[in-house]
């Protein structure tokens, strides 16, 4: 039964066009051009400009990186159309709302404060990376990648002017991002193919031998980095976007989609971005490095500053400037609006709009700190590692509540605000695995898989006695 309250939430909703608490009208939903722009605006990004030099620290080889790449990207879009896709378009809810009905409000109201401080601190990621590039002109000193703090009063109001930009236009609603990203995305992409084959000219490499060779077998990592084999770069470019497919965040986006065929589209933001634009950075730093100041650096026993602004200049001018401003802009643009409807589920009395203002704002202060992108394949790992296993909740809710003989969506059918066996499958599953990977010095990527199968078993198991017990 509808009451006046809700009467009046679902007409605000159908206003604002993004029916956070209700499903995505048929009349609504979108064709493949609008996620194939997203896709490939989001993943072709500014964070690409730093995860490929990032690579290059960690000395991994030549087979590691590009087949690594390969068959790792491969995995995440499989995961995006047979899990995200697939539940996404069969219930058309966003994530928070979705999994309101499993866990209850009260215990999904802190996954949701914790879901968007997370992607509100990897938007910052993509400010910076947007400021490296903005701060050329006005000679500011780049972070180094040791670098915590702000290094100087042009840093920070660079960034503060992004951030406001930025925060405005993921404040407009999915429309607004999806036009964007449409704009943007073919510049973006144009720019990495175009930096990625100026490096090779520059690199005066002519054969795919001598790119081959540019990686070889390898080489130590620079310090304070740890050594990547091709098991580091298939599951840490598998899990990235963990958060996104397994973990469920992508219900936000593919709720719009017409078909779950449109999972697909994916993997045109993903080998663009996630395979030619990581390559093609690595290109680019592998230039740098042979320059006089990376080799001061390497000299005194320091890592090379991995910053993305002058890497994508010293090969592309002006245009390079641009790339990257632009690639860091499409990528936080999304991330921004996936955060502010994690707030929306718990602030619901503020708007679309100014709950999306509230993680842009939060996201502007974690761009100011350039830690978040100089350690960005370690916070990336983790983010993905905190979040994952409560996607496989609503995944084993989905496909095997049946079988388990429990029922689905339990905390909407039984009118409870919390549901133990989802809090206790989380716990359980993320202290055994964290705990593996401190105690044995386990990289988190190689023990993400294996904790998302372990709540969502937990999951069936805890909930089968809890409501049989009821």
């Amino acid at each position: 039964m509808t009451t006046p309250h809700t009467a009046i939430e679902n007409m605000k909703q159908i206003e604002s066009g993004e029916y956070e608490r209700q499903r995505v009208p048929d009349s609504k939903l979108k064709g493949w051009k609008s996620f194939l722009g997203m896709y490939a605006g989001e993943h072709a990004a500014g964070t690409e400009f730093v995860i490929g030099p990032l690579f290059l620290t960690t000395g991994v080889s030549a087979f590691d990186l590009i087949v690594g790449l390969l068959l790792g990207n491969l995995m995440a879009v499989l995961s995006w159309r047979f899990l995200t896709a697939e539940i996404g378009t069969k219930f058309r809810y966003t994530l928070y709302f979705h999994l309101e009905k499993i866990c209850g409000k009260k215990l999904v109201t802190y996954y949701n404060v914790a879901n968007g401080v997370l992607f509100c601190f990897l938007a910052g990621a993509m400010i910076t990376v947007s400021a490296t590039a903005v701060g050329i002109p006005f000679n500011m000193e780049m972070p180094q990648l040791t670098d915590t703090l702000p290094n100087g009063m042009t840093w920070i109001i660079i960034v503060l002017v992004l951030g406001v930009l930025i925060s405005v236009i993921a404040a407009k609603g999915y429309s607004t991002v999806a036009k964007a990203a449409n704009w943007m995305s073919p510049f973006i992409v144009l720019a990495f193919i175009a930096s990625g084959i100026v490096a090779l000219y520059q690199l005066e490499i002519s054969s795919f031998s001598e790119f081959w060779n540019l990686w070889g077998e390898g080489s130590d990592p620079f310090p304070g980095q740890i050594k990547y084999t091709f098991w580091h770069v298939f599951l840490w470019s598998w899990f990235a976007n963990a958060a996104m497919h397994i973990g469920m965040s992508d219900l936000t986006v593919f709720r719009f989609a017409k078909s779950p065929k449109l999972g697909w589209t994916t993997a045109g933001g993903i080998y663009l971005g996630h395979y030619i634009a990581w390559i093609a950075a690595a290109l680019l730093y592998a230039v740098y490095l042979k320059s006089p100041e990376a080799q001061g650096f390497l000299s005194n026993g320091l890592a090379p500053t991995v910053a993305p602004g002058p890497l994508a200049y010293n090969a592309l001018g002006v245009f390079g400037i641009l790339a990257v401003i632009l690639a860091g802009w499409s990528t936080a643009n999304p991330t921004i609006y996936r955060a502010g409807l994690a707030f929306q589920a718990v602030l619901p009395k503020l708007s679309t709009f100014w709950v999306t203002i509230l993680a842009g704002s939060v996201a502007t202060i974690a761009g100011l700190f350039p830690a978040f992108a100089m350690k960005l394949l370690d916070f990336v790992a983790l983010y993905g590692f905190i979040l994952a296993p409560i996607g496989a909740i609503i995944v084993f809710d989905y496909f095997f509540s049946k079988k388990a003989g429990i029922q689905a969506f339990y905390a909407e059918k039984y009118n409870t605000n919390f549901n133990p066996a989802v809090l206790w499958a989380w716990l359980i599953s993320f202290g055994v695995f964290y705990f593996i990977s401190v105690q044995f010095d386990i990289f988190l990527s190689f023990v993400t898989l294996p904790t998302w199968l372990f709540c969502g078993v937990l999951f069936l198991l805890f909930s089968k006695y809890y409501q049989n017990k009821k």
